[in-house]
């Protein structure tokens, strides 16, 4: 078997060694699930995206989304760095702005501003839905976390993944947060959540949000910048009325923590909800992978 494109992405960063690492197998016909799920391990990164030919009419390209141990129906620096991986290697006409995606979620629109290094790709997440929360839930986060929680602080978000948003208020708590990882990987597979994401309110005026995003039970103590659960925390200040004063358009940063400060920018559509995330992305590997392995 001939080997297929490889490629390494730092997304929501416009420099190398920012942002969140992506490993994107560009040719990736021919696999199945289970050899993607081992490409990922082997990539230990947060998420390894597979490019597909599409199978439905409307759709430019497919891709699927592994973690190093399950496979998500959206993420959204994958979906991100997906796009720009495929204008890249020329799946896309040259030139086109507006692009549909193709994943286990669904088909979403992608939008394409500038091109090269100036290229920035705005991606719809899927529809927010809502899962219940209760005394017991808030108080085994609080306990994992460390912190006090008001009753209104938390909410289960499923965008594709599942995620369990956090609001602490402002930006200090949230960076200084040292969490018992052990418990939230217990509370995240209880609900069969992804991760656990924390904001707070930025005043440094680079970001108007602080963002951290925990997920051990996927190996990811902490993801550095995670699409989904900002779009999940846009979606839930949306169906809060907007109560926290962040409005429909603002810029997260994320990843400061861990060494691969990144910057995402979010908004929402006042009429529909919509909810979009975007961001620069850098390549860093070119190559090829060799999958099969050969003698």
């Amino acid at each position: 078997m001939p080997p297929r494109r490889f490629l390494q992405l730092d997304v929501f960063a416009d420099r190398l060694f920012a942002g969140n690492p992506l490993a994107v197998v560009v040719d990736a016909e021919g696999l199945d699930g289970a050899s993607m799920q081992r490409i990922a391990r082997w990539t230990n990164l947060s998420e390894t995206a597979f490019l597909l030919p599409p199978t439905q009419p409307q759709a430019d390209y497919r891709v699927r989304i592994f973690t190093p141990r399950q496979e998500l129906p959206f993420a959204g620096h994958p979906s991100v760095g997906s796009a720009y991986a495929a204008i890249e290697a020329g799946l896309i006409e040259p030139g086109k702005r507006a692009l549909i995606q193709q994943c286990s979620a669904g088909l979403l629109p992608v939008r394409v501003n500038g091109d090269g290094a100036a290229r920035i790709i705005h991606v719809q997440a899927p529809p927010a839905r809502w899962h219940d929360t209760d005394d017991a839930l808030r108080a085994q986060l609080a306990t994992a976390l460390r912190v006090q929680l008001a009753r209104d602080d938390v909410a289960v978000v499923d965008n594709g993944p599942r995620w369990i948003v956090c609001n602490l208020g402002e930006a200090g708590p949230v960076r200084m947060l040292q969490p018992d990882m052990a418990a939230l990987a217990a509370l995240c597979l209880r609900l069969e959540a992804v991760g656990v994401s924390v904001f707070g309110r930025e005043h440094s005026g680079v970001a108007a949000m602080a963002v951290r995003a925990f997920c051990p039970a996927d190996g990811i103590p902490e993801d550095p910048v995670t699409g989904s659960a900002n779009a999940a925390i846009m979606a839930w200040l949306g169906a809060r009325g907007d109560r926290d004063g962040y409005g429909l358009a603002y810029r997260a940063s994320q990843g400061r923590e861990v060494g691969r400060d990144g910057l995402v920018d979010v908004t929402r559509d006042a009429t529909t909800g919509a909810v979009t995330i975007g961001g620069a992305c850098v390549i860093g590997v070119r190559g090829e992978l060799q999958f099969p392995a050969t003698d």
